[in-house]
């Protein structure tokens, strides 16, 4: 129902946790400290589910970007959206800077799950997703220290507090992606069902390793999960549906506990101060953040225009702002209700807006190539991989004869499934769209195989030859 609704899904859950509320049906429910608890919890597994779905190829070109509004560009932002909140609507510089740093972090369940659906060049796509994975370390590191009793640490050591937990997050959140993937690849677990299950124990450990070591948890998780998720592991494709699965779980209990945590009687007063900080937010503060730190990247103003609307915020600043309610923050109630009403109006007015604004400024793509869904599943005593493969509706395989696939020596197409039925093909077996295969390749050429049969899904037959970068050429 919700999916249908054509509302985002965000305004739906937080409506039935209004709804089930103490001004609702009536459940009563102020527990800021477990909302804190369970979201970042929820943040984790959210974390992990972009990660594994974030293809390296298309952020890496992107990732200079990334860093720089998730560093400098939040540091601006935080910066004008503060001088906003106190100055426009007369609060004190403590609440205003918190608000500053609540909203200045980029939701990374609303970036995922928008981004998907809008066919924005790779480029764009890598910066904003490589982004929302980044900024929700520094900005917790902020909330927090703007949140504690006492005076606000100077400048200079919020800095180096900063770039010293990530430096910790990152190294951690690598080690746990390399030594995991390695160790998938390797260990022939007892039940393809539980390959899934030990990626997200790995993103978990990430988080718990990472914020043990003093460092950034949310930055090791997201960055284990990207290794992961970019590492030839068995049974990926379940492995990605189940995270998938997980972090919708994940969203739906976080946005159902925020709506019973707000009082809806309270939120009128503080109705026009969100909306000033909003537009201050999303016509100031977050463009400026974008031109000041892109600018030397030389990013097309096209693209900084649509990377200044595309700064999503969600259900992640909502949590964050449990942060100043736990440590009871003077105003901190205030904060909270600023916070919801700003996420709520920001949801309304910038994701429906994403898809007409890239048209306008003409960064829609037009829609490429299908990936092929490949799913290995390991075979140790033969030293061989099962390759599972489908062929999507856009795929350019469609058409191609078996032997025009040009598999390395030592893998071939053994089974063809198409309308229910199967058969052993020929070379000379043309492949459809909806088609099953069954390609066993033996361990020395499984990735050559699987990047074969990837390029042609994406570049037909003369994938190598006439149509495709010299990166895929190089490959095949």
């Amino acid at each position: 129902m919700s999916s249908r609704s054509g509302l985002p899904s965000l305004l739906i859950y937080l409506g039935l946790g209004v709804v089930m509320g103490q001004d609702g049906i009536g459940v009563r429910f102020n527990d800021a400290q477990l909302t804190q608890v369970l979201g970042y919890a929820a943040l984790v597994v959210i974390l992990a589910e972009g990660g594994l779905g974030t293809k390296w190829k298309e952020i890496r070109p992107a990732v200079p970007a990334a860093v720089a509004l998730s560093t400098a560009g939040v540091a601006i932002s935080v910066g004008v959206t503060a001088a906003a909140a106190h100055y426009l609507t007369g609060l004190d510089w403590r609440p205003s800077l918190i608000i500053g740093a609540v909203v200045s972090s980029t939701d990374a369940a609303a970036v995922f799950s928008v981004l998907r659906k809008v066919p924005l060049p790779a480029r764009l796509n890598g910066v904003l997703e490589a982004e929302s994975g980044f900024n929700d370390a520094p900005v917790v590191i902020l909330v927090v220290a703007f949140s504690s009793a006492g005076p606000v640490d100077h400048w200079y050591v919020l800095i180096a507090t900063i770039a010293a937990e990530l430096a910790i997050g990152a190294a951690v959140g690598l080690a746990v992606g390399k030594l995991g993937a390695l160790a998938l690849r390797h260990v022939a677990l007892p039940a393809s069902g539980l390959y899934p299950i030990a990626v997200m124990a790995l993103a978990v450990l990430a988080y718990a390793g990472g914020a043990l070591a003093h460092g950034s948890g949310f930055l090791a998780v997201y960055l284990a999960s990207l290794v992961l998720g970019n590492a030839a592991l068995p049974h990926r494709p379940a492995t990605r549906g189940f995270a998938e699965g997980v972090a919708w779980l994940a969203q739906i209990g976080m946005f159902v506990l925020l709506g019973l945590l707000v009082n809806p009687r309270e939120l009128g007063e503080d109705l026009i101060p969100a909306i000033v900080i909003g537009v201050a937010l999303t016509l100031v503060a977050r463009p400026l953040s974008v031109t000041a730190t892109l600018a030397p990247l030389r990013i097309r103003w096209r693209e900084q225009v649509l990377l200044s609307w595309a700064g999503l915020r969600g259900a992640v600043p909502i949590v964050l702002a449990t942060i100043p309610v736990v440590h009871q923050v003077a105003d901190s109630h205030r904060i909270f209700n600023i916070v919801f009403v700003l996420v709520i109006v920001s949801t309304l007015v910038q994701g429906p807006t994403l898809p007409w604004l890239a048209t306008r400024l003409r960064l829609g793509t037009p829609e490429a190539a299908a990936d092929l869904g490949i799913e290995s599943a390991p075979l140790e005593r033969l030293r061989g991989h099962l390759l599972s493969v489908s062929i999507p509706e856009r795929s350019r395989m469609h058409g191609v004869e078996v032997g025009e696939l040009r598999l390395p020596s030592g893998s071939g197409v053994t089974l063809v499934v198409r309308e229910g039925k199967s058969f052993v093909p020929g070379p000379e077996t043309v492949l459809r769209r909806g088609d099953e295969l069954l390609v066993v390749a033996t361990d020395q050429v499984r990735d050559a195989a699987e990047r074969r049969l990837r390029a042609v899904g994406s570049g037909g037959k003369l994938a190598g030859w006439l149509g495709t970068p010299a990166e895929d050429r190089r490959r095949t």
